[in-house]
């Protein structure tokens, strides 16, 4: 009984993986650039969901941590380059921290420039994403045109005697259209959050560099 069930599970498996390669066969040579797109998509979102991790962008009570060092006069060049290359936080703060002793003013356009390189490094890859969000729908689009225009063509020649062939025909050239929607409409959700993502997490970082400004001149404890 459980070979049974094995050897229908495999059969089963079998048909399911020659099914979606016919299907892929039917789509015509446009299928492979919406392939590559989906697996270089899935690549940049991994990666993203990998690199933006809160953790890793904001780590949790850094700027107390720094105005402890501050305190202590512990806050020399060596901890700062280490402060620089641990966060994107951390890049930001070290680099008010290192113009400190130019005045409020100063150290606030130091970190905003330090903010628009963090702002620019967390979005990388996303223009990618998003090219690929816009792309695949038209690949899969002029998939579907060209599958038409052999439709046509071929009824031209040899004219509509079975409908059934048509309706085939049809829907051979609809199976590019549909995958290129399968990988941009999933592409344009990613891209959509981890835009989000990144401002929010800017929003935050320029919170706590001014709250770490207003500390070491005296407005806020």
């Amino acid at each position: 009984m459980a070979i049974k069930a094995g050897y229908s599970l495999d059969s089963l498996i079998d048909y399911s993986g020659n099914n979606v390669f016919e299907i892929i066969k039917s789509g015509g040579w446009l299928m492979l650039p919406i392939i590559i797109c989906s697996i270089a998509a899935m690549g940049i979102i991994g990666e993203r969901f990998w690199s933006l991790q809160k953790s890793k962008i904001l780590p949790p009570e850094l700027v107390s941590q720094v105005w402890k060092l501050s305190r202590e006069k512990k806050l020399d060049d060596v901890m700062l380059r280490r402060l620089k290359t641990s966060s994107p936080l951390g890049c930001i703060l070290a680099a008010g921290l290192a113009n400190s002793h130019h005045g409020r003013d100063i150290m606030k356009e130091c970190i905003e420039e330090a903010g628009r390189q963090v702002a620019h490094n967390l979005e990388r890859f996303l223009n990618t994403l998003g090219t690929i969000a816009t792309i695949t729908p038209l690949l899969g689009l002029l998939g579907t045109v060209f599958g038409m225009i052999d439709i046509f063509s071929s009824l031209m020649q040899h004219g509509s005697g079975d409908p059934s062939v048509l309706a085939g025909g049809i829907s051979v050239a609809l199976i590019t259209t549909a995958a290129g929607l399968t990988v941009g409409i999933p592409s344009l959700i990613f891209h959509r959050y981890f835009e989000r993502l990144v401002d929010d997490y800017v929003v935050e970082m320029e919170a706590e560099s001014l709250k770490l400004i207003d500390m070491l001149h005296g407005d806020r404890e």
